[in-house]
């Protein structure tokens, strides 16, 4: 873990329009004046599949057992396997009960041999996706460039007749406790696919919780809602932090220890979001998995069978960061 704070007692928080919003490398945001934003607390949970989802689940347990409640944060930002998160620990459902079922799952030696379980993904070789990818990032120009031709690439190979676009409707639906957007503020980003836009859904977005998680933590087959088609918010920027300008304290739980397949000039990166976050006010703290959660969060991060390994990581790193954590969270 690491953090540097600001100084800065005075900042705005954002907001997000009433509708799904389109913007490009930086957010276009409706500020929200306050006489003293200081106190003000930003929750951000990027993605890393199953094992990303576990370890998360597991570290806000344990730091709630510990008197750390993260579930009380002014806005949580999740992406991909973190809008999950977001989702679930803001459903009502306690973090200790969330971390119980995890460890309760039945153990699964690989994704592909639970096809058939409609708890879990349609076939998706984490392999496979990291080669798919990798290739139109290495073909792109500059991250909007990325953004186009993944959304286009992912278009072109969809030949679904509508039954995978329900399968993954149901298994996000079956993961999450409620299908109700919560009072508390929730941004989930994602990516449309047809125009290549960055979009960010909450409450006010006229899109239904489940749709916003499933498009979310869509990899290669664009979830559509309405006429709209949607891949994963992880291709808006990586853990996307930045949409927690404006807050006082922004935590940030990071699977991948903050690393980028983008090339850095890009900005697409954790740290050059950090930085933003930093120069306007914010103070900072990013969490990364210690050895305890083990070697998971790489390409096999996709198999369910990395889950209760990473979810015990999780809690017994929140157990001991829960006093450092304590001051910089209250």
């Amino acid at each position: 873990m690491n953090t540097t704070p600001s100084s800065s007692p005075h900042v705005t928080p954002t907001t997000v329009s009433d509708r799904p919003r389109s913007d490009q490398d930086q957010p276009q945001v409706e500020a929200t004046r306050q006489a003293d934003s200081s106190n003000t607390r930003a929750l951000v949970l990027a993605g890393a599949g199953a094992a990303g989802n576990a370890w998360e689940l597991g570290l806000i347990a344990g730091l709630a057992g510990a008197g750390v409640d993260l579930t009380a944060a002014d806005v949580i930002i999740g992406t991909s396997a973190g809008s999950t998160v977001a989702a679930q620990i803001t459903s009502g459902t306690r973090p200790v009960e969330l971390y119980a079922a995890i460890l309760a799952e039945v153990p699964q030696a690989r994704a592909d041999d639970v096809r058939s379980d409609r708890r879990r993904a349609p076939s998706l070789s984490g392999p496979d996706y990291m080669e798919w990818s990798n290739k139109i990032i290495a073909s792109a120009e500059d991250a909007s460039d990325m953004r186009r031709k993944i959304g286009a690439a992912a278009l072109e190979m969809d030949a679904s007749d509508g039954s995978r676009q329900t399968q993954w409707h149901d298994i996000v639906a079956a993961r999450l406790p409620s299908h109700h957007w919560p009072h508390q503020r929730v941004l989930i980003p994602a990516l449309d696919a047809r125009t290549g836009d960055p979009v960010v859904f909450d409450r006010h977005s006229g899109v239904g919780l489940v749709d916003a998680v499933a498009a979310s933590t869509s990899a290669m087959t664009p979830y559509r809602i309405g006429e709209n088609a949607y891949l994963n918010g992880g291709y808006r920027r990586s853990s996307n932090a930045d949409l927690a300008a404006g807050y006082g304290r922004v935590l940030v739980l990071e699977p991948f220890g903050g690393r980028s397949r983008t090339p850095q000039e890009w900005g697409m990166d954790l740290a050059t979001q950090v930085d933003e976050l930093r120069a306007g006010g914010s103070k900072v703290e990013t969490v990364f998995p210690d050895a305890g959660a083990g070697d998971v969060f790489n390409a096999n991060a996709l198999d369910p069978s990395t889950r209760p390994p990473a979810a015990r990581g999780g809690y017994d790193q929140g157990r001991a960061l829960a006093e450092q954590l304590a001051e910089f969270w209250r």
